[in-house]
């Protein structure tokens, strides 16, 4: 095993593009990293780069102790998994484990003693001698996996391995991965446009927009302090709602509210508030709290999930404008859609229990211990920058 260091690394193409930029990124040995992103962030690239598929143009990389910028793929003991499993059609889940081995020279005892090994691992023991044709979706990525599993690499690469697989069979894989990862122990980089998967499976998390890296952290510190308006926006499902607010004597003047300046927190003037979902909760069910805003909101739109029920309301402030919201906005998908100029949209995850409706008002509770502030010029976290 080895870790993988990033030392100012840049990726620029014939045509300028620069993919990469300037990026500085130490994985420990034996590390899960997420790499995170929008499309088009690098993240792939920067995988890409690590596996030796896409030469790298300025900085440094190394793997355990040695330079690889000029290393061929081959020589650089790393296994990498792909989104399209990649398997030999003609050829059985054995023979598919196998075959790197067999390249390599290795002895048929010892390659079916690894790969039967690799099935044990991965539950595909009785699936041995069966065609990719014949397995499920989540097989053949097992499958996949299994290839990988045998080289017994330094470190493994996976690139959105999970994406053509079914929503509920995605959750199966994730819990697999994980599990596999944390008994091999072996350095692993797995790049995803999933922030769920992100969130679930990484020991530490890279965001990435741009080429660049926003912040690199636990998937907890992302969620709880993000640097800046873009990680706020990308990290969390259903997404951080986000509005103009105005700061003044102390208070924040929200929406729905006046509430006191975070403690520590220098702002004045325009500043976009950002609060979570969750953060959100039906007043008749907590009653009065500490350091929670009550206030009514007309429920324009309530959809139970069984173990949650999101409500959606309007608020009479601008939406807010930033570039990082408008390619978080572009990215979901949500950019075409047509939004009131004075009026934000804000969805509210509440406990099953609520009785709010759609049509009517609802007395809703904020915990405003969780607010967060950005500055409009830069999008910055005014808590983190300290003012």
């Amino acid at each position: 095993m080895a870790g993988i260091q990033f030392d100012d690394v840049t990726k620029r193409y014939d045509d300028g593009f620069e993919a990469v930029k300037h990026m500085n990124l130490e994985i420990s040995d034996g590390e899960f990293m997420i790499l995170v992103g929008p499309s088009g962030c690098g993240k792939s690239t920067a995988l890409r780069m690590i596996a030796g598929l896409e030469d790298i143009t300025d900085g440094e990389l190394k793997i355990g102790e040695s330079v690889v910028n000029d290393k061929a793929p081959k020589d650089r003991d790393i296994a990498m998994v792909f989104q399209n499993y990649a398997l030999y059609p003609h050829m059985t889940v054995r023979d598919n484990m196998g075959f790197a081995l067999k390249i390599a020279g290795e002895d048929k005892g010892s390659i079916n003693q690894k790969v039967e090994e690799a099935a044990r691992i991965l539950d595909l023991s009785g699936h041995l001698d069966r065609k990719p044709a014949n397995l499920s979706g989540g097989q053949r990525q097992r499958v996949a996996m299994g290839r990988a599993i045998v080289r017994s690499p330094s470190a493994f690469l996976m690139d959105e391995p999970l994406s053509n697989l079914d929503a509920k069979l995605r959750v199966q894989m994730r819990t697999e991965v994980s599990r596999i990862q944390q008994r091999l122990g072996v350095t692993t980089v797995y790049v995803t446009h999933d922030q769920t998967e992100a969130m679930t499976l990484g020991d530490r998390v890279a965001v990435m927009r741009g080429g660049q890296l926003q912040q690199v952290d636990t998937p907890k510190e992302l969620y709880n302090h993000p640097r800046n308006i873009f990680v706020a926006g990308f990290i969390g499902s259903p997404s951080m709602n986000f509005f103009t607010a105005h700061v003044e004597d102390g208070k924040v003047r929200l929406p729905f509210g006046e509430v006191d300046l975070p403690q520590g927190v220098q702002a004045g003037g325009e500043v976009i508030a950002g609060i979570r979902p969750e953060d959100f909760e039906d007043a008749t069910l907590t009653g009065d709290l500490p350091d929670h805003l009550v206030f009514e909101a007309p429920i324009d739109l309530v959809e139970s999930m069984g173990s949650e029920i999101y409500a959606y309301f309007p608020v009479e402030a601008p939406v807010a404008q930033s570039d990082e919201l408008a390619e978080l906005a572009a990215d979901s998908g949500l950019a075409d859609v047509p939004s009131a100029g004075e009026e934000a949209q804000v969805v509210a995850r509440l406990a099953p229990e609520s009785e709010v409706k759609e049509g009517s008002k609802a007395r809703l509770s904020l915990d405003t211990t969780k607010l967060h502030l950005f500055d409009p010029s830069d999008g910055s976290n005014i808590a983190h920058r300290g003012g």
